[in-house]
């Protein structure tokens, strides 16, 4: 049976789960999914007797029940535990069928426990700010198979007279709570006391102490399943009525020898994997990079410096322009060669969008036309069409910004872009009154970043209700509506949503609302921006460190943005569209195999055990 673990290695290494984030998606991090089933089959199978072979010579687990009954009996007579009633145990209580020397016993005929107590947190006298009080064991305190030499919590001696009125816990005793994290379990290695919500076990002779640690949980965690005890809290009464199987002390030892290997195995695998996980997300991070990161003259046949390349005429070299260009060509030429090895993972594939989304502002995404309008001409018509809002009273006259210095420019544009300030080319950036409005059960959705879930979506059904008086109100100082942008300043900042629908609602004053100036800038574009690495290394510049991290609204509007002709904002959407899809599709695919590793581990678990 030991075959059905070591024949399927690849299937338990290559099962991974995202950890969740809440529903708003992954944050690049897997558990070990196929390897946490490995540890469960192996523990599953040790008590169930197939992990290793039965010895006929072995003494019968029913003569060493017999001999733990006469231990009690004299330590019952001896006034050293209390006398306890066995439970007969049902054919309809089994849960499966054990090897013919084995038996099934109840927890308290193969061990004594007790439960602890939690002297009054109100009287001083019964806790100890000395290094040298007597331990005091809380769950806090306990690592799962783990143990326990320090506690954060001590206790006087006269709590331990008052409250306790018996000896300490001696040290190689095994702790396991019971109410509500039920299982955890510890070895304690130091004389200590315990609270109410963890047992205490010392194992009667003839069961070994490290076979009740691997596997007592196993049987505890059933206490929610229809095998076992009911409920998510063991009490005296289920804890009374749990039923352990029992091999052979000879077998037990040989049961806890073989898991010992096998979890050093998983630990090995666990280990190799994250290693190999690691580096794999390093290496995409490097190699992405270097798509965007600035480029080495080195890296330029025939122009080896700047003073070998004449100049273009817009501010740029030949030699920036064509070492740009190569650098670009043979850093993507190093990761298409290696497209199918490096971006297997969904967080690998969110790092490409990002990618994707850094390149498309600084004008590496699509060729640039020289037949476009450059953006300068572009930007001589936003300040006209501003004006003539400004003329009509449906904007205010916006305050001058300072001059863009060249320390902000963090890379070179192509020909035909210019560098402006984001308040420059929206038609107004703003929020609202910083007053929370009454909240009514019916009513105009107040969104808020909590009400932000992935692939731009917005909760507006889930959000808080403003009456639509208070709507009135509030929105005539600013409303989001279709192709602005909503963008949080406060805590998940510049996680922002592109508006494409056209019902009513507002953004909470956690938010500043960017609205589009239509016919001038592509709304998709201007969105880009927002979620691009650019954008989100000048919104942690410009973070103020209170309570909370926020952006103020003068910061936002003084963000650089790199403005393309507006011909190729639509080339540069059009592309980004079509490299998110090509993406999407690869997570799908990388989540249906995902979810086939899972499945075909659990498949080998159940079969295993069936």
């Amino acid at each position: 049976m030991v075959d059905v673990i070591t024949q399927h290695i690849d299937v338990w290494t290559s099962a991974l789960m995202n950890k969740s984030t809440a529903g708003r998606g992954t944050n690049g991090k897997q558990t070990a999914y196929g390897i946490k089933k490995l540890r469960e089959l192996i523990l599953e199978l040790a008590v169930r007797g197939l992990l290793v072979p039965q010895d006929p010579n072995d003494e019968p687990a029913s003569v060493l029940l017999e001999k733990i009954a006469e231990e009690k009996a004299r330590l019952v007579e001896g006034g050293k535990i209390n006398r306890q009633q066995s439970v007969f145990i049902s054919q309809e209580e089994i849960p499966y069928e054990l090897p013919s020397n084995w038996e099934w016993a109840r927890f308290p005929d193969i061990c004594n426990y007790k439960t602890g107590k939690t002297p009054s947190t109100k009287n001083p006298v019964y806790w100890s700010d000395d290094a040298d009080g007597i331990p005091w064991v809380a769950i806090a305190d306990m690592e799962h198979f783990g143990r326990i030499e320090n506690t954060n919590k001590k206790i006087t001696q006269e709590a331990v007279n008052q409250v306790f009125k018996h000896e300490a816990i001696p040290a190689g005793s095994l702790l396991m709570s019971f109410k509500l994290t039920v299982g955890k379990i510890t070895i304690l290695e130091v004389d200590a006391f315990h609270n109410e919500a963890i047992i205490s076990i010392q194992p009667f002779t003839g069961i070994s102490r490290d076979y009740l640690f691997n596997f007592l949980p196993t049987r505890a965690l059933e206490g929610n399943t229809k095998r076992a005890i009911m409920g998510n809290t063991l009490n005296a009464n289920s804890l009374s009525l749990l039923l352990i199987p029992v091999p052979p002390l000879a077998e037990q030892h040989r049961i806890v020898a073989k898991v010992d290997e096998l979890m050093a195995l998983c630990d090995r695998l666990e280990e190799q994997q994250t290693d190999s996980n690691a580096a794999h997300q390093t290496l995409v991070e490097m190699l992405l990079a270097t798509l965007t990161n600035p480029v080495h003259p080195e890296l330029v046949e025939g122009c080896s410096n700047r003073e070998q390349c004449p100049s273009t005429g817009s501010g740029q070299t030949d030699f920036e322009t064509n070492s740009g260009r190569t650098a670009f060509e043979a850093a993507w030429q190093r990761i298409a060669e290696h497209f199918d090895t490096l971006f297997t993972t969904e967080h690998s594939i969110d790092q490409l969008k990002q990618t994707i989304l850094q390149l498309a502002v600084m004008g590496n995404l699509v060729p640039q036309d020289p037949n476009d309008e450059p953006a300068s001409v572009l930007l001589e018509k936003i300040a006209g069409e501003k004006a003539r809002l400004v003329k009509e009273g449906k904007i205010k006259k916006q305050t001058l910004l300072p001059e863009i210095s060249e320390d902000e420019k963090t890379f070179s544009l192509p020909m035909g872009w210019e560098w402006t300030r984001w308040d420059y080319v929206a038609m107004k950036i703003g929020d609202i009154d910083h007053k929370m409005p009454e909240q009514v059960t019916e009513g105009i959705p107040y969104v808020s970043p909590r009400d932000f879930f992935p692939d731009n979506k917005i909760d507006f059904d889930g959000a808080k209700k403003i009456s639509f008086e208070d709507f009135q109100r509030l929105s005539s100082k600013i409303q989001p509506q279709r192709d602005d942008i909503i963008y949080p300043r406060y805590g998940t900042i510049g996680e922002n949503r592109l508006v494409v629908t056209d019902k009513d609602f507002l953004a909470s004053y956690s938010c500043c609302v960017i609205k589009t100036l239509r016919g001038f800038i592509s709304p998709k574009y201007q969105f880009i921006f927002s979620m691009s690495e650019f954008t989100k290394q000048q919104a942690k510049k410009a973070e103020n460190k209170t309570t909370q991290a926020n952006v103020g609204i003068n910061s936002i509007q003084r963000y650089l943005i790199p403005l393309p002709p507006l011909a190729e904002q639509h080339r540069i959407v059009a592309k980004v569209d079509e490299l998110m899809t090509l993406c999407d599709t690869l997570k799908a695919r990388i989540k249906l195999a995902q979810t086939t590793q899972i499945h075909l581990a659990d498949t080998i678990v159940e079969q295993a055990v069936a």
